[in-house]
């Protein structure tokens, strides 16, 4: 990955005390339940479900971009490292269309991701800003 993250740094540490596979695991996991770290991705479903249908994307934009008035955030982009697209956050959304694909299921919150990412990726304010789909965007719905 890009960086020694939180994550990773208590695998390592739990694993430097002895302690087994199962364990430093466990730390690992652990550490994502933060909203810092692991809790960005709950925060981008709670998004999609409030959007509800990809037929009310335009809308939501329309109210990040007034983020001072509305306080409406636009959660799963942008990134302290990736200045520009994050690699993982492609990777990821093709691996939730073929785990549906591969289950025969529509998942209406991957509809409504796609066509959020399509349109900020189209609009000047948000790629003036660089704020690309980072890897919470996608990771969460799997």
């Amino acid at each position: 990955d890009h960086e020694q993250n939180a994550s990773t740094t208590a695998v390592r540490m739990t694993g430097s005390s002895g302690a087994n596979l199962f364990a430093c695991l466990c730390s690992g996991i652990a550490t994502l339940w933060g909203p810092l770290h692991g809790g960005a991705n709950e925060a981008v479903i709670k998004m999609l479900e409030e959007i509800g249908d990809p037929g009310n994307v335009d809308a939501f934009v329309s109210q990040v971009k007034e983020n001072k008035k509305s306080r409406v955030r636009l959660m799963g982009f942008g990134h302290r490292v990736y200045k520009n697209h994050d690699p993982r956050a492609k990777i990821l959304r093709k691996m939730c269309r073929d785990v549906l694909n591969a289950l025969g299921k529509k998942d209406a919150l991957l509809d409504i991701a796609e066509a959020l990412e399509h349109r900020a990726l189209h609009d000047e304010y948000f790629i003036e800003r660089k704020l690309y789909p980072n890897v919470d965007f996608y990771s969460g719905i799997i």
